[in-house]
């Protein structure tokens, strides 16, 4: 029997890049899997299709989690439809450098209601259906750990996210919920694409200060969060893993 059969996973920001990965990956695994998108429903409903055609079960639902009404709606979607919550997998975000001389207030807002707020909303809701054996992954980055210049909300955000994660898994633990971070480093999406970082000196300057000598892929940051979703990582919680081809 698959590890996750019988359990059904909600994926945020799952419509492309990391998430889309990690949606196919939990499917693979044997768990029924919401989609969540807040703009593109044709790359949701390509994901849904993929993991159909590979013989699993997922449906796509619209909702942007940094708004509380549409992130309850998200998780109740989900349970209506496949009759539990197992796995919460706090993808969604956003990123844009800018030199401190640049930031704005919308900026700010921005990275912060999607990047932190979301991840608080989307936990509220689904942690009034998740169990004993529950697991909750947050994605965040490891550019809490490298301090990259131009990053400094960005940074905040995903330190913010780290912070959760370890007050939520001494808050959820006594319920037998998990909770950790995944922190990926460089990894190639259609998000480093349209920045302009794939290709750029940018990537082959980071490339170069990784151990294993290349970016990493979506992949790569899929297989680390389906661990965490199964009773593999049973005694595993309040963790930020780095999934970043040992740049730390």
């Amino acid at each position: 029997m698959s590890r996750l059969e019988g359990k059904v996973a909600v994926v945020t920001g799952a419509s492309k890049g990391i998430g889309a990965a990690i949606a196919k990956a939990l499917a693979r695994d044997g768990a029924k899997v919401v989609v969540n998108y807040a703009t593109s429903a044709a790359g949701a409903e390509a994901v849904v299709a993929a993991i159909a055609e590979a013989g699993g079960s997922a449906i796509a639902v619209q909702g942007d989690v940094s708004k509380a009404a549409e992130a309850e709606a998200l998780i109740e979607t989900g349970v209506k439809e496949f009759g539990r919550l197992d796995i919460l997998v706090n993808n969604s975000g956003v990123y844009a450098f800018a030199a401190i001389d640049e930031i704005t207030e919308e900026h700010y807002r921005r990275h912060f209601d999607v990047n932190v707020l979301g991840v608080l909303l989307a936990t509220k809701a689904a942690s009034k259906h998740l169990k004993e054996g529950g697991s909750v992954i947050n994605i965040s980055s490891v550019v809490t750990r490298i301090h990259p210049a131009h990053s400094a909300v960005y940074s905040a955000t995903k330190g913010a996210v780290n912070a959760i994660t370890g007050v939520l898994a001494n808050e959820l633990g006594p319920r037998g919920i998990r909770v950790n971070t995944v922190s990926p480093g460089l990894v190639v999406t259609e998000g480093t694409h349209a920045a302009g970082i794939t290709g750029s000196e940018m990537e082959a300057g980071m490339v170069a200060q990784t151990p294993l000598g290349r970016a990493g892929q979506p992949d790569d940051i899929a297989g680390v969060v389906a661990f965490l979703a199964s009773s593999d990582a049973r005694w595993v919680t309040g963790e930020d893993i780095a999934v970043s081809g040992g740049v730390v």
